[in-house]
């Protein structure tokens, strides 16, 4: 319930300032304050989902989900993520990664976001300009992965406790970054659940090094089919957006129509079903905790209609837990998302969706928003 209440509101803020960065506005002022308001909207998500996560690793409900990954894709999805922090400071990064793939088995969320955590925290506590070194590569049966920077560094009284919950170092005027000091908590945490370590070293004023070590899989790669280029569509879909939290939903409707596709809106559960009928969606974007019919009662009417069986339904929630992604699936979601959802991540599951059906959704022209 306190992961909906916290995340509920960000999803409108996203999906606002999304809009306005797609407008056509040259104002410096402008698009500084579509920045700013972004990058807050984002550390307050990252700052939500490290307090869940430590609260289902202290409740031992953390359920992994591990498969074969490489730690090369693993360390690309960080960097994408870790990015825009580090550009923000001109820090000077240096990426090296093994020659040949190096598997492992693991959660790839999981992983991402434990060096995620690290390269963030070397780039708060390293002034800018600085330099921040990360490296990958295979130790005989342990796959190595090394985030170092030129920082501030670590007091010594403080060195061995930099992993135990809400422990950080006292910060003065000049250097306070913010947090609680939960990542690198999350970080050892995560990287003990897939049966590694990882250890820091550090001198106060020259820098800090996490070093993480990870099992390797040692069964061969299998071999990637060479497949025919896959054919081009016209993202543009009949998309019904349902959610009770009316900023929420109208604003993802407005970015839905500028990107161009047919958005129609219900905002609770008895109308859902006479909206879709009417429309016939290709997707539905379904909020869980809706008034009157909850999102999973609407789900199982949906699937009961034969003209509806195509629509592919989009749990869009703020309840993250595994328990709660087996419950819309059981209900016939075909995907689960967490607010607060960002335009890309709606976007490609329609384009999954029209790759899969192999042919271009309805073609309707871009609307204006408002329309």
């Amino acid at each position: 319930m306190l992961s909906h209440e916290l995340r509920n509101p960000l999803a409108p803020l996203l999906s606002a300032v999304e809009l306005l960065r797609m407008q056509e506005n040259e104002n410096p002022l402008h698009q500084q304050a579509c920045k700013v308001i972004e990058r807050q909207v984002g550390q307050l998500k990252h700052l939500v989902d490290d307090l869940l996560e430590i609260s289902r690793i202290t409740s031992g409900s953390v359920r992994l989900r591990r498969e074969r990954v490489s730690l090369g894709d693993i360390v690309e999805r960080a960097l994408e993520s870790a990015q825009p922090l580090i550009l923000q400071r001109r820090h000077r990064l240096t990426v090296s990664l093994p020659p040949h793939p190096v598997w492992l088995e693991a959660d790839a969320t999981r992983m991402e976001q434990v060096l995620v955590n690290l390269l963030t925290n070397a780039a708060k506590y390293t002034d800018e300009g600085g330099c921040i070194w990360l490296s990958a590569e295979q130790e005989d049966g342990t796959a190595v992965l090394r985030v170092r920077d030129s920082g501030i560094g670590i007091a010594p009284e403080l060195l061995p406790h930099v992993f135990d919950l809400f422990t950080q170092a006292e910060r003065s005027i000049d250097r306070s970054q913010g947090g609680m000091g939960i990542g690198l908590c999350l970080v050892r945490q995560l990287v003990e659940l897939h049966a590694g370590s990882v250890e820091a070293h550090s001198v106060l004023g020259q820098g800090s090094e996490f070093m993480v070590r990870l099992p390797v899989l040692t069964m061969a790669a299998p071999q990637q089919p060479v497949g025919l280029p896959a054919p081009a569509f016209s993202l543009r879909c009949r998309v019904l957006a349902v959610d009770d939290s009316v900023d929420a939903v109208d604003f993802l409707a407005l970015l839905l129509r500028t990107a161009g596709h047919e958005v129609a809106i219900a905002y609770d559960g008895p109308s859902v079903l006479q909206a879709a009928l009417a429309m016939q969606p290709d997707v539905i974007l379904l909020d869980i905790g809706l008034p009157g019919l909850t999102g999973y009662e609407v789900a199982r009417q949906i699937r009961q209609e034969p003209t509806l069986n195509p629509t592919v339904l989009v749990a869009l929630t703020g309840y993250g837990r595994e328990s709660d992604r087996q419950r819309s699936k059981n209900a016939g979601f075909a995907y689960h998302l967490v607010k607060p959802v960002g335009l890309s991540e709606v976007e490609e599951i329609l384009a999954t969706v029209l790759e899969k059906r192999a042919l271009p959704c309805s073609a309707v022209q871009p609307r204006a928003p408002g329309d």
